[in-house]
């Protein structure tokens, strides 16, 4: 298991671009709100601790990890959005309902980055309970929301075009 090994809020500060003009849609889905809302508190801190501005962070809401993908695709189109950044938490259950979701889920989100050539990053948790999901949020294993947000940060300063 990858973030028993390493700290998901704990990241190299190499290839860390300047943010402050950069625009980042951030969709979060409801569904284990207790949850997605540290993903949320995550990723937002982590954005303005690097220099991005309040009024260039969009935070909107979809149902459920599912509708990630469509809502991740809605920002994407927005010319001014930079990136985005999904954040969604599926937690095994006892049917194959979660295998499906959590597949259709990176499959739709890496679409979103391939259509609109930018950045749309998987911050969906996908424990086995709901521990593991506490742990990742923001608990012993640190807090995915950070990791995906530095993650759509050091990918804007990946591109060389997306600094211009």
């Amino acid at each position: 298991m990858a973030s028993a090994l390493k700290n998901l809020s704990e990241y190299s500060a190499r290839n860390i671009s300047d943010i402050s003009q950069k625009k980042f849609g951030i969709v979060v889905a409801e569904w284990n709100d207790a949850i997605t809302n540290k993903l949320l508190e995550g990723a937002y801190q982590t954005l303005l601790k690097h220099g991005a501005q309040e009024s260039n962070i969009l935070v909107q809401t979809v149902p459920g990890s599912f509708e990630l993908s469509l809502g991740a695709q809605w920002l994407a189109q927005e010319s001014d959005i930079d990136a985005v950044i999904c954040l969604g938490c599926i937690i095994q259950g006892e049917t194959r309902h979660f295998d499906f979701i959590a597949a259709a889920v990176a499959q739709g989100i890496t679409a979103v980055s391939l259509k609109y050539n930018k950045p749309a990053v998987f911050g969906v948790l996908t424990p086995n309970t709901q521990a593991q999901a506490e742990d990742r949020a923001g608990g012993k294993h640190g807090n995915k929301g950070d990791e995906a947000a530095i993650t759509a940060i050091k990918m804007l300063g990946f591109y060389p075009l997306s600094n211009a």
